[in-house]
């Protein structure tokens, strides 16, 4: 593993993101599409969207503004910005897109959606009182769409093997 896809790995697990729990996010988003989905398959797609150094970068950047909202840190009105997660910054979404315009444009939807229900761990990540993660929530909802992009891109073409 490269040194940067350890640190972002390692950020995700320190901040209570299990892949499997993204992986189960996939499920979520394709289950009704594919007739013999696997969890596996789910997870195998997540590890290859965490290898795409956009991804990595995404993950480091928005843990770390995370963190330095828990602490304090960050000045005003950022800090206000960040720490309520407010509706209208937005750049929380746009680092999120950074992730899913790796995989196409079926990435927007399954993150828009994914995004509103916020089933599983992006439940328990937009909870306030679980810590700030306000890019978090959608950095590992975009990771999810992507996954779940280029499962169903796989799967719409068995030739295409998507290696990258």
């Amino acid at each position: 593993m490269k040194e940067l896809e350890q640190v972002a790995l390692e950020a995700l697990k320190n901040r209570g993101v299990d892949l499997d729990a993204i992986a189960d996010l996939v499920y979520f988003l394709q289950k009704n599409y594919h007739d013999a989905l696997s969890k596996e398959e789910c997870l195998d797609n997540v590890k290859k969207v965490l290898q795409k150094r956009e991804v990595q970068n995404a993950i480091i950047t928005g843990i770390q503004l995370d963190k330095l909202a828990e602490k304090n840190e960050l000045d005003e009105p950022l800090q206000q910005i960040i720490e309520a997660d407010e509706g209208l910054y937005g750049i929380d979404e746009i680092v999120a897109f950074s992730i899913i315009n790796i995989y196409g444009s079926i990435g927007f939807t399954n993150y828009g959606y994914i995004d509103k229900v916020k089933p599983g761990i992006l439940e328990a990540l937009n909870d306030k009182r679980n810590g700030c993660h306000t890019f978090l929530d959608d950095i590992v909802g975009a990771i999810a769409a992507a996954a779940s992009s280029r499962l169903a891109h796989s799967q719409d073409n068995p030739m295409d093997t998507l290696d990258d």
